[in-house]
């Protein structure tokens, strides 16, 4: 009952514990359903998104720096936090069962392997924190230019959707979810995006951020689609409040395919 306890407020009178008339157990229950289906189709786009920084992060920084960039600190904006990376690696590396990174252990006395071999078992917090600390420079541009966008931005929009990740990964609710991380509003994108909301922090904001990353990395994704059948499939979801523009989003370039 508590997990459904943040369902059933849109159906209470407002500053009462009364509920509204008409209200039913099953309207909360719906947006219960709803949400759970939101959270699994972010999560599976997710995925993508992280591969792909995984990928951008360990070509460019090992071309400019070599395969083991992650552990020199001299590559790093604040030796203590290069030092908490490491550790987080550490663990990470600890925990793993890949069988290439156990090779690599009993055959070289180096403290990491390299990066395409760490960074498969790194988590995304890990990745995002990684960029997030490199020192100013082409290489960490480059990774931001891959995607269209400035290395600033790139920094936030990565916390942001690890933020919204650890949210559907902890099956905490999302659809209607006011989020504490705000994504900075680009200057400039290389691609389209969408007419900047009022409130960024709603979900609407962040599913477009999601949306965008997806262009570059796979430009035939179904996302809108999938989405607009879930809308379909729970019609009585108010997108409103999950920050959705009232009436005219689906005009929207991006969200328009």
């Amino acid at each position: 009952m508590f997990r459904l306890k943040s369902y059933l407020k849109p159906l209470r009178q407002q500053n009462s514990r009364r509920f509204k008339p008409g209200a039913k157990f099953e309207q909360a229950y719906t947006l219960y359903k709803f949400d759970s289906e939101l959270r699994k189709m972010v999560c599976s786009e997710l995925e993508k998104v992280e591969v792909s920084i995984r990928t951008q992060l360990s070509l460019t920084m090992g071309d400019d720096a070599g395969v083991f960039w992650f552990a020199d600190e001299a590559n790093f904006r604040d030796a203590n936090r290069h030092a908490s990376l490491l550790r987080n690696l550490q663990e990470e590396l600890h925990r793993s069962d890949d069988e290439a990174i156990m090779q690599f252990t009993r055959t070289y006395a180096n403290p990491f392997p390299p990066t395409w071999m760490t960074f498969e078992v790194s988590s995304f917090g890990t990745l995002s924190m990684m960029y997030r600390w490199l020192r100013a420079g082409h290489a960490r541009r480059h990774v931001a230019n891959f995607y269209g966008v400035s290395d600033s931005v790139l920094e936030s929009w990565l916390h942001s959707i690890v933020y919204v990740r650890n949210i559907c990964a902890h099956h905490s609710r999302l659809w209607n979810r006011r989020l504490s991380i705000n994504a900075l509003v680009p200057r400039r994108t290389s691609l389209p995006f969408v007419t900047i909301p009022s409130d960024t922090k709603k979900v609407y904001y962040v599913l477009s951020i999601i949306l965008y990353f997806l262009q570059t990395i796979n430009p035939n994704n179904t996302f809108v689609t999938r989405f607009k059948s879930l809308l379909a499939k729970y019609p009585s979801v108010d997108v409103v409040a999950m920050g959705f523009p009232s009436g005219n989003w689906q005009d929207e370039p991006l969200w328009s395919n």
